[in-house]
């Protein structure tokens, strides 16, 4: 009997990881190659395009070896990876220059002209976020004010996971979510915003054909075919940038489920039947890779980063038992935090380390142990880290529920989605159920389902997703709710309280150190 499999690829950061799956959303087979990106001056990033290529056909060459199936039985492919990257593409399709990646800082003068030229309520009102650095348009104006023989010669815009799209089937496609990213997509009506291509000096034939996310773009052509041993005539999904496909992946695919993502920074991702914008700009609104609906999606810098900061700085005697046990030093921080009551007797902590974005968009913040007295001692701090991080991420999920939001459950996931104790935590705090999931392969799992929906393998993202995903925990909040309710309001005091003084202590660093 033959089976039906489909691919999954994400472009990520620093690798492309490719899973391949079954009609029943079984893994078969995951593979992995790195490359590297480079930052040629302080605040800058930069990847060769052609090195995700070679990363996709590596990984792709390694699930085929290893689950050892016939290219012919993948149903379905899906893209997804890094948003906000610009490609910028020759008459004949050749890379101009190195892709401008989505942590580069260099666009900022850019970002606010464009947003003078029409106007903050305006930019907030069509794409659903202020122009940020990280995000396409201001790219495209950078490379005009400082690469104007590059810009002459351009004529295609691709974002990274379009590229190797581009590669695999010669043609010009992205998709709504992905596209939301770029400052340039009319978010409420999923279609290029004339005013912000306008605005922002771009014409609009150098952008590609925009499509839902789980709709067959275009198929393997024959030189890819070739490359990388998939089936010539294999459909490519639309795909979704990272964040979206992240969230097809642990089943955040209808209103009343979130999810909360525990990584080195922290989101907080909620599926939106209507398009709603926070007035202020402090979520993202984007399109969701579920066709025809929205996403909200809050981000704090430094959510599991500063728990490993926190590890480094003053866990070393964890660490190095670790060492000698075999153990996890995560764990044994854990271990003794959970032995000091709710809210730490007083003691907070401000995961600012490296400045902040939902809900402050404040690079001069900072991280903060508040109320520390004689009592305290290392689990305390332990714990006043846990729990700052989940307070963080609380004002994310406050934000949207002051926009209508609501929720039945949480999906947690990363590395914090680990820990029973951090669960409980995470449930006292947002006040609602966590759950956890039977996939841990995130953005790449999402992607596999999507090409299965543009195959026919499933007949809608929902479908797939409640085919495929199981619920693996389930976490009630319990009677330490209300404590953290309490110290929860004195933790959100904090910052409007320091937001002066973290401004001053960057100036004197700034004047002092250079």
């Amino acid at each position: 009997m033959t089976m039906t499999y489909l691919l999954g690829l994400d472009v990520g950061t620093s690798s492309a990881k490719a899973v391949l799956i079954d009609a029943s959303g079984t893994v078969v087979a995951t593979a992995a190659a790195d490359y590297e990106f480079v930052t040629p001056r302080p605040m800058w990033a930069e990847c060769d395009p052609a090195d995700w290529w070679q990363a996709s056909v590596d990984a792709i060459g390694q699930i085929l070896a290893t689950a050892k199936v016939h290219s012919a039985d993948i149903a379905g492919i899906g893209l997804t990876g890094q948003m906000h990257g610009l490609v910028l593409l020759d008459a004949s399709g050749e890379v101009l220059r190195p892709c401008i990646m989505w942590n580069d800082q260099r666009t900022v003068s850019q970002c606010r002209m464009i947003t003078e030229r029409l106007g903050g309520e305006r930019v907030l009102q069509l794409t659903g976020n202020p122009i940020l650095p990280g995000f396409t348009a201001g790219k495209i104006a950078w490379v005009r004010d400082n690469e104007p023989h590059v810009y002459a010669k351009a004529a295609k815009v691709l974002l990274p996971k379009d590229y190797v799209r581009y590669r695999l089937c010669g043609a010009y496609f992205t998709d709504v979510s992905d596209a939301s990213g770029t400052s340039l997509l009319d978010v409420a009506r999923r279609k290029w915003s004339d005013q912000m291509l306008e605005a922002s000096g771009v014409p609009g034939q150098w952008m590609p054909e925009v499509t839902e996310s789980a709709v067959a773009s275009a198929n393997v052509n024959a030189q890819a075919a070739a490359a990388t041993g998939l089936c010539e005539g294999t459909p490519i999904a639309g795909g979704a940038g990272d964040q979206a496909a992240q969230a097809v992946g642990c089943g955040v695919v209808r209103e009343g489920i979130l999810s909360a993502t525990f990584g080195t920074s922290g989101v907080v991702f909620a599926h939106s039947d209507e398009y709603r914008v926070d007035p202020e700009g402090r979520l993202h609104a984007f399109c969701h890779a579920v066709p025809g609906k929205w996403h909200l999606m809050g981000v704090m810098l430094s959510a599991a980063g500063s728990l490993q900061w926190y590890r480094n700085t003053l866990g070393q005697e964890q660490v190095a038992l670790a060492r000698q046990t075999g153990g996890d030093a995560y764990d044994l921080l854990t271990a003794e935090a959970s032995r000091v009551a709710a809210g730490g007797e007083g003691l907070l902590f401000l995961p600012y380390l490296s400045g902040e974005r939902t809900p402050y968009p404040d690079p001069d913040a900072r991280g903060v142990f508040f109320g520390l007295t004689l009592r305290h001692g290392k689990a305390h701090l332990t714990r006043a880290v846990l729990e700052g991080i989940t307070y963080g991420m609380r004002d994310s999920l406050e934000l949207m529920r002051a926009l209508g939001v609501t929720s039945d459950r949480i999906i947690a996931s990363g590395g914090g989605a680990a820990s029973s104790f951090w669960r409980q935590m995470m449930a006292d705090v947002f006040q609602t159920r966590i759950t956890t999931t039977n996939v841990t392969q995130g953005a790449a799992y999402g992607a596999a389902l999507l090409g299965g929906v543009a195959a026919g393998v499933h007949a809608t993202v929902q479908e797939a997703s409640h085919k495929c995903l199981l619920d693996t925990s389930q976490t009630e909040p319990g009677e330490d709710a209300t404590v953290y309710d309490d110290y929860y309001r004195r933790y959100r005091a904090l910052y409007p309280a320091l937001k002066g003084e973290f401004a001053a202590i960057a100036e004197l660093v700034q004047r002092h150190q250079g």
